[in-house]
């Protein structure tokens, strides 16, 4: 391989993947995912340090996940970029066996694992050197560049935070992408498509849903929706809930508080999970989870059968198809319009999810691209078709997922962007001093599609120095806000008098 390699990644809530474009067919580009040990073209997204202080990534944490469930992290990027004030945190807290604290100064969460404590970049950050490494020796060469797919729902600072991710292993993220998007790729390059398409991307722990308008190299996202915390792991959640219940009710023992046996269970429920997509029955069995206060050995001893694995989900899959319903309104789309819906994430394997898709849109789901490899595939085209020598000429044109504004004095938010705003774009607003001989103006930048900006989420605090002293209201500055093609927010203010570029200071609140 002559040119520096981009690869492309999918840095995933439970598995990750990497590929490579390596050659081409005919003009068409030839996609290979990067094989792990063994063959395996997955890396389970999974970090640990053992007993002997050795830091575990992937299949080596995995395997030694049941004995050492506290110094085992898994789930990490549903913490992305979170806050510890975050709801989704205190979700996260009560379902993990590590220990999920606010830093010293209150603002970002930590991870303690052994006697290590870490950030949650720093987690991502040794996921991504450990697929950089596979694809390095794999390749036989140095590999420091990659696309880097994330949930097309998430927000300004969680993709910040992943670029800063790689920045500290000296990866540079050359492009992030949504991955619902990267998919559509995975189906659409080379097949010079004319049509509209439903992306259904139900991973490991998040949903996405995309409407994507496919015109040969260029695809369009119409509207995009989500919500980063709905995914397979729930659905294991809600199996580990009954079997919980099931148990104290017949021995009157809680094994919530043993966080072994709390592994053991998590282990099997996503094992039966995943047989009950092919079987309607399954056992569920797991010898000696725990002792009577007499030192009797008890098991748990259990049947799951299909139909009940679907009454403890419905909920789950209720919520997927009512975010499809408001993306469908956003995009201005009938069903009648989707041409094809395509399945992604392990957890559309799931029957009773393809059912209901079929009943909604009329229409059965596609197949026709790996639900698993699809966004990592996906991925390596876009990373190819940025590189110098290429024909592949693709060209994306995607929304933010949720709108972007400030706060208003009232409380209230203004705002700048709303949801499904096409991405590049740039906005200017006006501002003016409330005080006289006021020289700064402070703004407080926020996320989300709620009306009042403190229920949204706060990517950070601009401060524009350098303004004129002046009566109140007679100043004005010129504000840029300029979202680029990654959906990352940039700010720029200036004096529109004397056309003098205003100091700008941004502090990312994370409180």
């Amino acid at each position: 391989m002559n040119r520096e390699p981009i690869i492309g990644i999918d840095l995933g809530t439970t598995n990750s993947c990497a590929a490579i474009v390596d050659g081409d067919v005919n003009g068409v580009p030839q996609v290979k995912l990067i094989p792990y040990k063994g063959g395996d073209y997955t890396i389970p997204s999974i970090y640990a340090v053992d007993d002997k202080g050795n830091e575990l990534i992937g299949y080596e944490a995995k395997r030694q996940w049941q004995l050492n469930p506290r110094n085992t992290i898994y789930g990490a990027k549903r913490l992305v970029g979170r806050t510890m004030s975050s709801d989704i945190v205190e979700q996260m807290r009560k379902t993990v066996q590590y220990q999920v604290r606010p830093s010293e100064d209150n603002k970002e969460v930590v991870i303690d694992v052994a006697k290590k404590s870490l950030s949650l970049q720093d987690v991502s950050a040794r996921i991504l050197n450990k697929i950089r490494d596979v694809a390095s020796n794999h390749l036989k060469v140095a590999v420091n560049k990659a696309v880097v797919t994330v949930p097309a729902y998430f927000s300004d600072r969680q993709r910040q935070s992943v670029k800063d991710a790689g920045k500290l292993v000296g990866l540079e993220v050359v492009r992030i992408i949504n991955e619902p998007t990267s998919a559509a790729l995975a189906y659409g390059v080379g097949r010079h498509l004319k049509k509209t398409v439903v992306i259904y991307d139900l991973g490991g722990g998040t949903f996405d849903v995309s409407i994507i308008e496919i015109r040969d190299q260029v695809f369009e996202v119409k509207a995009t929706g989500g919500d980063i915390f709905l995914g397979g792991i729930d659905f294991d959640n809600a199996m580990i809930v009954h079997i919980l219940k099931e148990f104290k009710a017949k021995t009157g023992i809680d094994l919530s508080t043993d966080p072994v046996a709390m592994q053991r269970i998590k282990d099997l429920a996503e094992r039966t999970k995943m047989d009950l997509s092919t079987r309607e029955e399954a056992p569920f069995n797991i010898p000696f989870i725990t002792m009577t206060a007499q030192g009797q050995p008890l098991n748990i001893e259990m049947k799951f059968t299909r139909k009940l694995l679907e009454q403890l989900t419905v909920d789950l899959v209720d919520r997927t198809l009512k975010i499809v319903a408001k993306v469908l309104v956003d995009s201005g789309l009938s069903t009648q319009a989707i041409e094809e819906v395509m399945l992604v994430g392990g957890q559309t394997r799931m029957p009773i999810v393809q059912e209901r898709l079929t009943k909604f849109f009329g229409k059965a789901p596609s197949k026709s691209v790996h639900p698993d490899e699809a966004v990592a595939i996906g991925a390596a085209l876009y990373a190819h078709s940025l590189s110098d020598d290429t024909n592949l000429k693709l060209q994306l044109l995607d929304v933010i997922p949720m709108a972007i504004g400030l706060e208003k004095a009232d409380g209230g938010f203004h705002q700048v962007f709303p949801r499904n705003s096409s991405i590049p774009n740039a906005k200017q607003i006006r501002g003016t001093t409330s005080q006289a001989n006021q020289t700064e103006l402070i703004m407080r930048i926020y996320q989300g599609d709620h009306d009042a900006a403190k229920e949204n989420e706060q990517l950070g605090e601009f401060t524009f120095s350098g303004i004129r002293p002046a009566p109140a209201g007679q100043e004005q500055i010129e504000i840029t806000f300029d979202v680029n093609v990654e959906g990352i927010l940039t700010m720029m203010a200036k004096d529109p008098a004397s056309g003098k570029q205003l100091k700008t200071t941004v502090r990312v609140t994370q409180s």
